[in-house]
């Protein structure tokens, strides 16, 4: 493995920092969802809203997954290059992995949120599609 410097950590700072934004912009969102759905709810105790709040409560769980392992992933990159700073090549590398492990647990968590928003929506839609 060639030497690892500080720009290769300083790289993914961009890139993470765009996905928190998606993934803060997603956690806000579905907090505003969630609390029309329970403000409906209230009004109308119909099982459907139900299902759809523990659906999105759901998803909401999974961002909050998503954001947790990619700051942890920019917590790691930052650690990288203070250690390549001080001279720690060897143990920047090992560090730098687990950085870069958290973004794929992070992108794979993304995936899996993914597929549950297009179940909802497809679920949403049926009795349309029904009729």
């Amino acid at each position: 493995m060639e030497e690892l410097t500080l720009t290769t950590p300083a790289l993914l700072f961009s890139a993470i920092s765009l996905i928190m934004l998606a993934y803060t912009n997603r956690f806000i969102a579905y907090a505003a969802i969630i609390r029309n759905l329970h403000d409906k709810y209230l009004q109308q105790k119909d099982e459907r809203l139900i299902k759809q709040i523990k659906n999105l409560k759901q998803r909401l769980y999974l961002t909050q997954a998503m954001q947790i392992t990619g700051i942890s992933s920019l917590l790691l990159c930052v650690l990288t290059m203070f250690l390549i700073y001080v001279e720690q090549p060897i143990v920047a590398i090992w560090v730098f992995g687990a950085a870069l492990i958290l973004l794929i647990i992070s992108l794979a968590l993304l995936i899996k949120e993914i597929k549950i928003s297009v179940k909802a929506l497809e679920h949403h839609i049926s009795d349309i599609e029904n009729s």
